[in-house]
């Protein structure tokens, strides 16, 4: 069995879902209707692409990936990662790494100077970005709303 990652199209849609799960299980679930709506607003976003990791025709991963322009560092653009998770069956076996390393080359081939994402407090989520070449190099902020 091989992990494949590619970009997530509206199929996928319920895998998704069901990974968002795992990610904030205390989360209501989006109504069919919303989540079809809203994913036709982030296919249709320049510079989006959801990466999926697909085992089979069974999403075990995610990583939600935007290029964000940029007019410092020569007008190269920043590679935000969100929404990283990858299904509890499926962890420990190289399938985040290769979410990750997917994520990376989308910044490479963008022209991108840096990715960025902010990360759980919990220190294996550290170690694992740790072990995938990203440093803890600022303090993030965040408000809810």
């Amino acid at each position: 069995m091989t992990v494949i990652v590619r970009p997530a199209t509206e199929p996928d849609l319920p895998g998704l879902l069901a990974l968002y799960s795992e990610l904030n299980p205390e989360d209501a679930p989006v109504p069919t209707e919303s989540a079809h709506r809203i994913w036709a607003a982030i296919a249709a976003q320049p510079g989006r692409t959801v990466l999926v990791a697909d085992l089979d025709g069974v999403l075990v991963g995610t990583a939600d990936c935007i290029e964000l322009p940029n007019l410092t560092r020569g007008g190269r653009s920043i590679l935000g990662v969100e929404n990283v998770v990858v299904a509890e069956a499926h962890r420990r076996t190289g399938v985040g790494r290769q979410l990750m390393e997917a994520a990376m080359q989308l910044a490479k081939s963008a022209g991108c100077y840096k990715v960025q994402l902010l990360a759980a407090p919990e220190e294996e989520v550290h170690t694992f970005y740790r072990a995938c070449g990203l440093l803890p190099l600022a303090q993030g902020f965040r408000r809810y709303l």
